[in-house]
Formats: structure tokens, sequence, C-alpha cells
């Protein structure tokens, strides 16, 4: 009976922890979730919501056939996941990717929670180890861990806590934007979920004001670095845009300010460099430029974004920014259930343990609270196959990575074991997606979990 089953405690009410409630919860095992937020804020948090996007409002690809990342959402839809619902019933248009309207997502996820009669949400910050007798613990405190948990943390392990910088968007008033300059088409006219192929807004640049760009970037008044901030490292996918151009005058074309696939309706020709905005509510007001994350001060943001063809006028409803994250070192700390070697009745889940990305934080956070499950209930569970997104990227956290050199990482086709035959391209993605999709459902079918 679900009554004699003990609680699991969750401590986080992020992506990857209320994935991981939800997941438990749906086997039949009581949770309680623990969330610190409003009593204690963070950083980057704007609101007290569980599952509250503060960086982009992207989980990237959606396609299953060619891309790592579109595979772990197909995945995670066949494992039942809460996370992947909520964002499929509120994906905006944004090309191939899956976007999402940030409130309504949220809101989505913590009305489904609360809802669940298994699960218990309490407002408090768990300073410290959690008490003794919580004796199945789930981790999901993400990579703004409370000051007091990280150094409680960092003793136990005798590890060094590693750290890395995200990033934080610059949001746009719509109504605030020149659509005599800026024109809808996504690279390639590249449709994808919610979308029609001309899902972003594109501002060209040519040569004269892309330099002139690159130069104000450069010379711009930048926050300075925080006592704690000094010689952390980037992860690549979260670069500043400074620190990027800053690699050569040519860095951003090829990055995040990259031309190609598109045209500019005006000339007919392709622009020197072009910086694009996407869509980031449903009401379609608010729209995110893609990969600005910056430690330009604010009032300098203004000004250089304004420099911008298409956003002269800009009014900015947030303006970008970066903070530290924190995480484990995984594959030195964890076992194969992400346990906690030195206290094995705390487990890990999300981007404290190293992982990379929405999904990926929250697929990690399905995985643990299926261990944690079956553990409750008796039952024995194996990892996903290597030959899954999600056992791969199991794999790389708790053992593929170097201990030596370990850095967060996304879900990638490089982690998978290598395909048999000789595929090319897009053949030995397809590939790699089919074996890994029948794999999975391999793995789901002999104990499939179903709500009381």
């Amino acid at each position: 009976m679900t009554s004699s089953i003990k609680n699991v405690h969750i401590v986080g009410g992020g992506l990857a922890g209320s994935e991981a409630a939800w997941q438990l919860a749906e086997s039949g095992v009581p949770v309680v979730l623990h969330e610190m937020r409003p009593v204690r804020g963070t950083e980057a948090h704007l609101t007290d919501n569980l599952a509250e996007l503060v960086c982009s409002n992207s989980f990237r690809s959606d396609d299953a056939a060619n891309n790592a990342v579109g595979l772990l959402h197909e995945e995670m839809r066949r494992a039942g996941s809460l996370i992947m619902r909520a964002a499929d019933a509120h994906k905006l248009p944004a090309g191939g990717a899956l976007a999402v309207d940030r409130h309504g997502f949220s809101a989505a996820v913590q009305k489904a929670l609360l809802a669940h009669s298994l699960v218990t949400l309490e407002r408090a910050e768990v300073a410290g180890l959690p008490p003794d007798d919580w004796d199945s613990v789930i981790v999901a405190t993400g990579p703004l861990t409370s000051p007091a948990l990280a150094e409680a943390l960092a003793k136990l392990t005798g590890e060094d806590q590693l750290a890395f910088f995200d990033a934080i968007a610059p949001i746009v008033h719509h109504d605030s934007i020149d659509l005599s300059i800026a024109w809808k088409q996504s690279r390639y006219d590249k449709g994808g979920p919610g979308g029609d192929g001309a899902d972003y807004l594109n501002c060209p640049l040519d040569k004269t004001e892309y330099e002139a760009f690159v130069a104000g970037l450069l010379s711009g008044d930048k926050t300075e670095f925080k006592e704690w901030e000094h010689n952390t490292p980037y992860f690549n996918g979260c670069q500043p845009i400074e620190v990027i151009a800053a690699s050569g005058p040519q860095t951003l074309r090829f990055g995040p300010m990259k031309p190609v696939g598109l045209r500019d309706p005006r000339t007919g020709t392709r622009p020197w460099a072009v910086v694009q905005l996407r869509q980031d509510n449903a009401l379609g007001t608010l729209w995110n430029i893609v990969g600005f994350q910056t430690k330009l001060k604010h009032a300098e943001q203004v000004r250089l974004f304004r420099t911008i063809p298409g956003l002269q006028s800009a009014e900015f409803a947030r303006l970008g920014g970066l903070h530290r994250n924190t995480f484990l070192n995984s594959p030195r700390l964890l076992d194969a259930t992400l346990r906690l070697k030195a206290m094995l009745r705390l487990r890990f889940a999300g981007q404290i343990t190293g992982c990379e990305g929405y999904v990926e934080s929250a697929a990690i956070g399905l995985m643990t609270g299926r261990f944690a499950a079956a553990e409750r209930q008796g039952r024995a569970l194996t990892a996903p196959p290597p030959t899954t997104a999600m056992g791969a990227l199991l794999g790389h956290i708790t053992g593929g990575a170097d201990a030596t050199t370990f850095q967060p990482m996304n879900v990638n086709f490089g982690l998978f074991p290598p395909m048999e035959g000789a595929f090319r391209g897009k053949e030995r993605k397809q590939a790699m997606s089919a074996r890994a999709l029948r794999d999975f459902d391999r793995w789901l079918s002999p104990a499939p979990l179903a709500a009381e």
C-alpha cells in the first residue's frame, strides 16, 4: 500500500526536482518537495514558482531523428515526463527548436504537482545537510545551491566546488522593434514545433555596423567580478558575447550573429551579420536576443544594443546578465544511480551533477526519481542503456567523463556508443536515434510506472 511507503525528500523545486517529484508520485511513492524560494531568493530567479526558467526559454532542437537533444525530448515523453508535457502544452514558434512561454510552462508544472495527492510542497531552506532521519533524499538544488548546503557538501566530499558562469539573455518589448528593418525568418526557412519557418526576428548589420558593434562591445563598461567569481571558467555554450568577440573580430559572425540561411527582403542579399530575436511569451509581446549574454553594465547594454538596426528604439523588459553555477565532480563522487558515494542516502539531480541545459537537467531528475522509487518499493531498476540519450548522459556524468578534467556537458551523439556499419552524416544520426528509441522502449517495458 502507498500509505506504508516512507516519503522521499527532494531539495529544490527547479526542473530536475519537479520532474523527480512527478516520477516518484506517479509510481506511488509519497514526496516532500522542499523549495527555499521565496523564503530565500537567488541571484537569478524572479519568482517563487516551481520549474522557473531563469535563462533562455528554449529547450533547443525538437528533432528526434537528427539531434541528440530532440531525441532526449522524445525519450522523456515516452517516460511520462511532466516537464515535456508542460513544454508541449506551452510551445511557441521557434524554428526547429522547442521554445515555451516561460510563465505558462512554470504554472503548468506547479499546478500538476500541487494537485497530486502524493506531493507535499514545503517552502523553507534546507540549510546544510538534510536531517539524519531523511533516509532517502534527492538534492536538486541546481546551479545556485544555497551557500550553507554547498559548504556542507564540500566538507562531506572533500572536493573543491567547481564552478562556471551561466547566462541570462536580454528581453525586448516587441512593440519597440522597428519592423521596417527587422524581418521574420528562420535560418533556411526551417520550421519546427509551434512554428512555420519564419520564427525569428532578424536585425541585419552591414560590415561597418558590425565592426562598430564589436568595437563597442570590447570597450564597453563591464560589471566587475565578485570575489567568488574570479578565476571561474565559462561553460562554452554560455560565454558572454564580449568574451566571444575578444577571441577574434569575426568570431561573432560565426557564432550568435551568423547570417547564413537568411536573406534581407529589402536587399535580396545575405547581410554581413545578423542579430536574432526569439519569441519569449505566448502573447508575442516579449522577444529575447538570442545568445547575447553579457557582463556589460545595464546602461551600456541599452546604449550598445540600440546601435543594432531595428533595435534603435528598443525597450528592454530585462537586460542580460551572468551568474555563477556550481556543480559536483560527479564522475568521482556519484555512483551509477546518482547516489553520493560518501553518503548513500543522498542522490543528486539536475545541473549540480554537471549536466548542462534545461532538458538534460530534467532528464537526470527523471532518472533519479525512478531510481529512488524503485529503491523505496524494493524493485530492481537498471540504468537506461548507454545507446539511449538518457543512458549516454547518465554514463558520462557518473564515470564516462575524466574526473580530472570534468566540465558540464550537453547531451550529444559523441556520448553514444558508435554504430556498426557504414553510416555517414544524417544517416548515422538517424540510425543512432532509431537504435536509441528501440532500446529505450525495451528499458521501459519491464517495469513501467503507473499512477496510483
